[in-house]
């Protein structure tokens, strides 16, 4: 496979465009999209636009929250949930409403591939909330049975903290083994990271590669700072879903 994997774009189309253009530059033939197309940012019309035209994409919670009521988020999320309903539905093209209104209803929760490979949003046992935190390896119940339902190598998002799960029960953030990783027999998660709003205390941009039985991991600028002002001149956005993205948390 020479494959990109992208997650968590969160509204930020500065971000999604580096993300794409950099793709294009590894020599990229597909990619995946682990949902959360929209949320926290300042424009989810262009990037679900932008998303529609990739090789697939998976419902995310966030997208979810669009189109049912939203359920256990956070104040600031919620806002900018419903902000970003009313944004998609006050588009004056009702062909692109429509297109992007299917779009985002016709997305799945999960994709395998080859019995190799599985895409989720969140994790195997709950595709579209579980969150996989770095310190659940201190939780070896949790990932034992998430590992349990995982046939070989399994793509994900929803924590915007980039790594790799090992069915020993170790995390590795791409720092500790050189932003590459081989694929082996062993079981593995592996956290794609966020293109839209990283938590990982870098503000550049995370997606993987998968090529040759490798996870590349990639970080890409953006110009954060446009993306930030975008989310100030919006009343309905809380004025940290800016701030973080100078940070990556």
């Amino acid at each position: 496979m020479n494959l990109a994997i992208i997650s968590d774009v969160h509204g930020n189309l500065e971000a999604l465009h580096a993300v794409l253009a950099d793709a294009a530059d590894q020599g990229i033939e597909q990619i995946y999209c682990l949902g959360d197309i929209v949320g926290y940012g300042p424009d989810p019309g262009r990037c679900l636009d932008v998303v529609m035209d990739l090789d697939v994409a998976i419902l995310g919670n966030h997208d979810q929250g669009v189109l049912f009521p939203p359920e256990g988020f956070s104040s600031g999320a919620e806002r900018a949930i419903f902000w970003t309903r009313d944004r998609l539905n006050s588009d004056a093209d009702e062909t692109r409403r429509i297109a992007r209104w299917n779009f985002l209803c016709g997305l799945p929760r999960q994709v395998h591939v080859d019995h190799l490979y599985t895409f989720v949003h969140g994790s195997a046992r709950n595709p579209l909330t579980e969150y996989v935190f770095p310190e659940d390896i201190h939780n070896p119940g949790k990932l034992d049975r998430i590992f349990g339902l995982i046939q070989q190598y399994c793509f994900q998002g929803h924590t915007h903290v980039p790594g790799i799960f090992t069915e020993a029960g170790n995390f590795g953030r791409p720092s500790d083994f050189g932003y590459e990783y081989t694929l082996g027999r062993e079981k593995l998660m592996i956290n794609v990271g966020s293109v839209g709003q990283p938590r990982d205390g870098d503000h550049d941009a995370s997606y993987v590669v998968l090529k040759e039985g490798r996870v590349r991991f990639r970080r890409v600028p953006y110009p954060y700072q446009q993306t930030m002002e975008k989310i100030f001149a919006i009343p309905e956005l809380d004025r940290f879903l800016g701030e973080r993205l100078a940070e990556g948390r």
